[in-house]
């Protein structure tokens, strides 16, 4: 069998495109009400708290409800909205960051729950003009409660892509 240059360079370009086709995923877009487990109401997550009268400083108290993890996200491949929280921030972008529900979490205001906040890492820097921008994150979720410089999370997110949300 002989094959023309034009059918070699054909089969080549679909070959190419083979394996990213194979490797698709379906993307399952979440909100922030799926990172509470199913029965766990909202409000059951937000605890009192204290005010730390000296330094003028609202320090939430949560309970354990706080740290509970819905058990369908860990290892989804997933998209959520949110807002960044900088964490390793450099003149190309930042590459880590605590994704939040809404502006100036944990920055102005005591922090939301753990299991309202994902700890984000991405190998494509996200440009440092672009920080006060909403933006979706595409990637696999993990359970991993850790803490940040900023807040304990409950989630840990390798992002393959990052994009501004549209309203």
């Amino acid at each position: 069998m002989h094959l023309s240059r034009r059918q070699l360079i054909t089969s080549a370009l679909a070959s190419a495109a083979l394996p990213q086709a194979a490797f698709a995923r379906d993307v399952a877009e979440i909100t922030w009400d799926d990172l509470i487990p199913p029965g766990v109401a909202y409000a059951e997550i937000i605890g009192e708290g204290e005010m730390d009268e000296r330094n003028d400083y609202w320090r939430p108290v949560f309970d354990d409800n706080a740290t509970k993890l819905n058990p369908n996200l860990d290892g989804a491949y997933i998209k959520m909205p949110g807002y960044i929280i900088p964490i390793d921030l450099s003149t190309e972008g930042v590459t880590s960051f605590v994704l939040v529900p809404y502006v100036g979490a944990c920055i102005h205001t005591p922090p939301p729950p753990p299991n309202q906040l994902v700890f984000v890492t991405t190998d494509t820097p996200w440009p440092s003009d672009d920080l006060w921008e909403a933006v979706w994150v595409t990637g696999q979720m993990q359970h991993e409660i850790q803490s940040t410089d900023v807040a304990e999370t409950g989630y840990v997110l390798r992002a393959d892509k990052m994009e501004v949300y549209v309203w």
